[in-house]
């Protein structure tokens, strides 16, 4: 199994931040994520709850539908088709807290890749390290631009 968790304090309003990472489209300008496609819009805002995103980056291909939607103070989501390995996603979690004028931001994923179990643990590995380290790359290009 994959867990991830990063935190990072971001010098600019919880409102910014939120719409930053809510806009899926938007994604393709972080490093890492050579294209994000935003493929069912959302019941009540384009990129809300219901939503389903595509975001390919590093050769993976991943469908993510948005599964909460609470501006601007949460943001959750399941990974729902994946390619080339295949994604057991059981978290994918975004949660922001106002903190002395700036975003106090903890993003949290966790899943298994569910091939043979050899295999398995060295994809589980490699997804926590890379996704944290994209994770935070993101975080940190907020906090930057």
């Amino acid at each position: 199994m994959f867990s991830i968790h990063v935190e990072r304090v971001i010098d600019k309003p919880i409102q910014d931040v939120f719409a930053m990472l809510s806009d899926h489209e938007n994604y393709a300008q972080f490093k890492g994520v050579d294209e994000a496609n935003l493929l069912v819009h959302g019941k009540d805002d384009k990129n809300g709850l219901g939503a389903v995103r595509e975001i390919i980056a590093g050769g993976a291909n991943l469908h993510e539908e948005i599964v909460a939607f609470e501006p601007p103070y949460k943001l959750g989501y399941k990974v729902i088709k994946s390619k080339p390995l295949p994604y057991d996603h059981q978290l994918g979690e975004i949660t922001l807290k106002e903190q002395d004028g700036k975003t106090h931001v903890t993003w949290r994923s966790k899943g298994h890749i569910t091939i043979f179990l050899l295999g398995s643990l060295y994809f589980d590995k490699q997804i926590q390290k890379n996704g944290g380290r994209a994770f935070g790359s993101i975080l940190k290009q907020i906090g930057n631009s």
